[in-house]
């Protein structure tokens, strides 16, 4: 499928944009849980705080702090802060990194003050120690006292408190900051809860507009990704219809029309399906694996193998699945050619299978084909089935896991509430991503089947080629065909279906070819057009070998009726114009004239213009064969070539149209296949084919006295009368 990839430059410029939006996406989508744990962690437990430095400050309070501070950091605080009048320390407007700074060096300090704050056994010994009542401030009192006095003690005080505080999880020693904050804003008389409703506030509307751009990243690729698919689409079915009208007939004879059609649409259709969903989601889920895994890492390193065992959960049932249905995706695009075929073959042989009364047969046999398309389909998608159910699965036990070892996580102070939900969205968002790319390896093969398959067509060796540079020549004064030591073999076959056929077809005249079925008749017409290519020998009009023109330039030339009647879907005048879309009216109306088809046009209301049906369902045989050499005469070509295209006539419609139509090819080579000798009776040349060779050659009246195989044929056809051979016959009597 890869090899497809080159139809994908059109749009590269698209490609680019869904990329972008991709990435604009996965931002986003990976932010919504950072926002979630905010709201948890500082909205709902730290009523807004989001860290641990305070806006401002009492007096008080910040000469407490002093006390656990180096002179150096105490000129940072009071650099950073500036006093007012009500003996409060309001925060100064700082950048991020003297805030980072500031709150490294608040954050020890506060735990000091809130751990001396606490009722315990040892704030009690240092108040008994200082002899302070119970109820008493320890700082207060160390306040109060000389510096003489008040060092020593803070001394070991510190001493003390730094090996406690050195102890704990810096995420401890970060919450116990900012309950020191809450306390102290309280202590202000500070609206807590208007400053968590604001926070609230402000935290839901980023989540909204990060949500309204997801939205807006997501149908953005959306729609982008169905227009490259669809691109892509259009221009493989588009070189795939190429590839198939420059085929030969040795190329048909390779696929069926069935499998040709399912290639062209089923096919192509598949790859389609899945070229948009390699945009939206093969692109995407890389993007967002890697970027979940990396805020995993951000938030809690210790559950990271949680990641671990979830990924490879995932793999597991999808490397299980993918072993099982592979085979099976592989079988599947083979039987929908198969019910094609048959299809086809039942709606075109209706007629016959009625006549026969073989309906029950048809039926089986499509049921047949029905049944082994439906089974493998079903058991494509009960995998399928299966496989949601058990991710679904993995994904709830996973949460279970990361909730039991979230919970002692927090209780040891390692992590916050909030941090655990949100490790629960990374981790969803990781599992998604990989059961993304698991349910696109599912799809995958069927459209890496069908990709192949398109790809055999593409990649069909054509076996008739145009030359580099054409030798035809405009100026022809008058047109021939000759065959100088022709044969021919099918692909693959070690017999001659022609041999050594020689003769020349003239301008003005007429040349019959006539012979037993199977005699070689219609295949050795079909090397003039270049259906097939001689394979030793040569086929020349006006002198040049047909292999030295380019196709469109000999097709120009000829006029080709085949033996089977072809009309395309539109109007008996389209029909007729199909080879020369600029013909006058007139010209059309005498083509048809000639070829004895304006009684039938005419009987129709609304004649030239009357509707034909696909395939020309809605006429008879002899009036399609009819519209068929209608079609030839309109072109006015060099050369016609009839291919047993009067079979369908009635002899006295025959007899007319071929009066008409010497006059009409009086200037132009004609060449008829037949099997009826009153066809042919009085052309000016009569070939006789008998398995592949020329075994007679010349006009009726040589032909009955030289050529056994043809008086044979005449004999088996005509009267003596009709012959003109009564005289001999009594003779010979």
């Amino acid at each position: 499928m890869l090899k497809l990839a080159k139809y994908l430059k059109k749009s590269i410029g698209f490609i680019v944009i869904i990329i972008a939006l991709l990435f604009l996406q996965a931002y986003c989508d990976l932010s919504l849980p950072s926002y979630t744990s905010n709201i948890i962690n500082v909205g709902i437990q730290q009523n807004g705080i989001e860290d641990g430095v305070p806006e401002q400050i009492r007096d008080e309070s910040l000469q407490k702090l002093f006390l656990f501070m180096s002179k150096e950091e105490q000129e940072v605080i009071t650099k950073d802060y500036k006093q007012s009048k009500d003996q409060v320390w309001k925060l100064n407007d700082i950048s991020k990194e003297e805030r980072e700074k500031v709150e490294e060096i608040f954050a020890k300090p506060m735990m000091m003050v809130e751990f001396l704050s606490m009722d315990s056994e040892e704030t009690a010994n240092m108040k008994q120690q200082m002899h302070l009542p119970e109820d008493a401030d320890i700082l207060s009192g160390i306040l109060q006292l000389s510096k003489e006095q008040s060092e020593p003690m803070l001394l070991e005080m510190t001493k003390q408190l730094e090996q406690q505080v050195n102890e704990m999880p810096d995420l401890m020693i970060e919450q116990t900051a900012r309950s020191y904050i809450k306390a102290e804003y309280e202590a202000q008389g500070i609206d807590l809860d208007k400053m968590q409703t604001d926070y609230m506030k402000k935290a839901g509307v980023q989540m909204v507009a990060m949500a309204f751009v997801i939205m807006v990243a997501s149908v953005g690729v959306t729609f982008l990704s169905c227009r490259v698919a669809a691109g892509f689409a259009r221009d493989v079915r588009e070189s795939v219809y190429k590839k198939v009208v420059s085929f030969s007939n040795t190329e048909f004879n390779k696929f069926s029309t069935a499998s040709l059609i399912t290639r062209t649409t089923n096919d192509v259709q598949q790859v389609q399906q899945v070229m948009t969903l390699f945009f939206r989601i093969v692109l995407y889920a890389p993007i967002l694996g890697i970027g979940g895994v990396m805020k995993v890492l951000h938030t809690n390193t210790s559950m990271a193998w949680i990641i671990a065992v979830a990924v490879g959960s995932i793999l597991a049932v999808v490397l299980t699945l993918f072993a099982v249905a592979m085979p099976k995706f592989k079988k599947l695009q083979t039987l929908i050619d198969k019910m094609n075929l048959v299809t086809r073959e039942i709606l075109t042989g209706l007629s016959v299978i009625r006549a026969f009364s073989t309906e029950k047969h048809e039926e089986e046999r499509f049921e047949q084909a029905n049944q082994n398309l439906t089974k493998t389909n079903l058991f494509v998608n009960r995998c399928m089935t299966f496989m949601m159910p058990t991710m679904m699965l993995i994904m709830n036990l996973i949460t279970l896991l990361i909730v039991y070892v979230g919970t002692y996580n927090i209780d040891d102070g390692l992590m916050q509430v909030g941090d655990m939900m949100a490790f629960i969205q990374y981790t969803m968002q990781i599992i998604m991503a990989f059961l993304m790319l698991t349910m696109m390896s599912i799809m995958l093969p069927r459209a890496s089947v069908s990709g192949s398959r398109i790809r055999e067509v593409l990649e069909t060796p054509l076996t008739i080629h145009d030359p580099e540079q054409s030798s035809m020549t405009k100026d022809t004064v008058e047109s021939s065909v000759e065959f100088k030591n022709v044969s021919f073999a099918y692909d693959g076959s070690d017999e001659n279906v022609l041999t050594d056929i020689n003769f020349i077809a003239k301008s003005g005249e007429t040349t019959a070819i006539i012979g037993s079925t199977g005699s070689g008749k219609s295949t050795l017409v079909n090397l003039i057009p270049r259906f097939f290519d001689v394979t030793k020998g040569q086929v020349l009009i006006d002198g040049i070998d047909v292999r030295d023109m380019k196709q469109h330039e000999l097709r120009d030339k000829l006029g080709y009726v085949p033996q089977k009647g072809v009309l395309f879907s539109g109007t008996i005048d389209s029909n007729l114009r199909y080879g020369c879309e600029n013909a006058s009216k007139e010209t059309i109306e005498k083509a048809a004239k000639i070829a004895q088809a304006t009684e039938f046009i005419q009987a129709k209301p609304e004649g030239f213009d009357s509707p034909i049906s696909q395939g020309g369902t809605n006429v008879s045989g002899g009036q399609k064969q009819r519209l068929s050499i209608a079609r030839a005469i309109a072109k006015n070509p060099e050369i016609y070539i009839f291919d047993d295209s009067f079979s369908a006539l009635d002899y006295k419609t025959d007899v007319v149209l071929r009066q008409a139509l010497k006059e009409e090819t009086k200037d132009a080579v004609t060449i008829i296949v037949a099997q009826r000798i009153s066809t042919i009776l009085h052309a000016e040349q009569i070939l006789v084919l008998d398995d592949g060779h020329i075994v007679g050659k010349g006009t009726h009246e040589e032909l009955m006295e030289s050529c056994d195989v043809y008086r044979q044929i005449a004999m088996s056809q005509l009267s003596e009368k009709e012959l003109g051979l009564r005289k001999e016959a009594k003779d010979h009597e």
